[in-house]
């Protein structure tokens, strides 16, 4: 990764994007790092802010507890026991598990 040197945003949201594709090997320090990286350059995560814990930043899953109740997806962090609840946009939607 590129820390020394200042980044444009072009480059940034390629870090952020090379970074995101193989999640599952890294660590909550990193993905800390690169969470910051994106609000430095105020660029949005997105769907990728769903594969890690908001607060202590372990991958989910790997770590987590996924349960789907009445048109919610809820993430339970099996290191912090952190709860995260997203909504689906559509009832008649089918159910996608990331």
């Amino acid at each position: 990764m590129l820390w020394m040197k200042k980044l444009t945003r072009a480059e940034t949201e390629k870090e952020i994007e090379d970074f995101f594709k193989n999640i599952d090997s890294k660590t909550p320090k990193e993905i800390k790092k690169i969470k910051r990286l994106s609000m430095k350059h105020n660029i949005k995560l997105g769907n990728l802010r769903k594969k890690f814990c908001k607060k202590c930043y372990s991958t989910f899953p790997i770590n987590a507890k996924i349960r789907i109740k009445k048109n919610m997806k809820i993430v339970k962090c099996k290191k912090c026991s952190y709860v995260s609840r997203w909504r689906f946009k559509d009832k008649n939607r089918k159910i996608k598990i990331s």
